[in-house]
């Protein structure tokens, strides 16, 4: 039977060339070719990319809830505390999920059951884990209430998931994530549908609560405003790869590839009032007939012969004069020109 250390120093979570391919009809979709990255303790990774560029499919690889088939992983390693889960018995993998490992979805009205109470789904999480009573779970479903701000807890308890407001729906997901006290969390788009303003007490509630826990945390989203002041680090995807790593700040001051670049050009700007915002030119590629070489290359003002031959592999990013830029990759064959110019 596998058994994890938390006292091993490996990092908390560590993917390693993972490969996620879904087999239909129409043939072969490439999600995810090649992904590599590591969360540590206390740590954020956003995880950065249009729709499609396979952010979520890596995170229900990493929770081992995809659909298998039509999904298939040929390839990678997912080590969690050094141990690598897809090589674990289902029953295995189970024991982690929302224990060890949780998620919270981008649609809360969608995950959560609208025939039952918000306590009931809350307590579920004591009950199957912790083999609690009714009562207890429900005690407990009240503290977590509390300590996620939502008002009048013990009154609300009973209440069914349509009669909170979209903002309150996703203060439950994260109380059911954060339930069992996991090592790790993987929030998926946790501000979709939100206003400005409730988006920001979200994602203030969820850096609050990480820090308590000292627990690692995957911030999915294709909006960089709003991980700007919550991820350590960040990782840009597009078409199934990791075409940008780097640290939060030094990402958006100097990025090191032209879809990145495009993405940070695409944020509205207060001192660009009245004027049109810039969008990337053209639709990211069909997964079954991803362009040769460069992915991006259909699409990117730089793209030379080079780019519509050869993929690009993931290298360090170092200043002009050599010098290191600790944790920054750029898989681009003009990250020079890109960065320094």
């Amino acid at each position: 039977m596998t058994t994890i250390d938390k006292k091993t120093s490996a990092p908390l979570l560590e993917v390693r060339d993972l490969h996620v391919e879904f087999h239909t009809r129409d043939g072969v979709a490439k999600a995810i070719n090649g992904v590599s990255y590591s969360v540590d303790a206390g740590e954020t990774l956003a995880v950065l990319g249009e729709s499609g560029s396979g952010k979520s499919v890596t995170a229900q690889a990493i929770m081992g809830i995809l659909d298998m088939p039509p999904g298939r992983i040929p390839k990678g390693e997912i080590l969690f505390h050094g141990e690598d889960m897809l090589k674990m018995s289902a029953e295995e993998r189970r024991k982690i999920r929302g224990r060890r490992i949780a998620m919270i979805f981008q649609d809360a009205l969608s995950a959560l059951n609208p025939v039952l109470s918000v306590g009931y789904q809350l307590g579920e999480m004591y009950r199957v884990h912790l083999g609690l009573s009714r009562k207890e779970a429900k005690a407990r479903a009240i503290e977590l209430m509390d300590r996620v701000k939502i008002p009048a807890a013990a009154a609300r308890v009973n209440d069914y998931p349509h009669q909170f407001s979209g903002g309150m729906r996703q203060r439950i997901m994260i109380a059911m994530a954060m339930a069992l006290e996991p090592d790790l969390i993987i929030a998926d788009e946790p501000t979709t549908a939100l206003d400005v303003t409730v988006q920001a007490q979200v994602m203030d509630l969820l850096a609050e609560l990480q820090r308590e826990e000292n627990m690692g945390m995957i911030l999915i989203t294709h909006d960089l405003g709003v991980v700007a002041d919550v991820a350590d680090k960040i990782a840009v995807m597009y078409a199934g790869r990791i075409v940008e790593n780097a640290p939060i700040h030094e990402l958006y001051k100097r990025p090191a590839h032209p879809y990145t670049r495009g993405l940070l050009d695409s944020i509205p700007r207060l001192d660009q009032k009245g004027q049109e915002l810039y969008a990337i030119k053209g639709l990211p590629p069909n997964l079954m007939k991803i362009p040769p070489g460069c992915a991006f290359n259909p699409r990117c003002p730089k793209a030379d012969d080079i780019c519509r031959t050869e993929i690009p592999a993931l290298v360090p990013v170092t200043e002009q004069d050599g010098g290191e830029l600790p944790g920054r990759g750029s898989a681009c064959h003009f990250w020079k020109e890109t960065i320094h110019g």
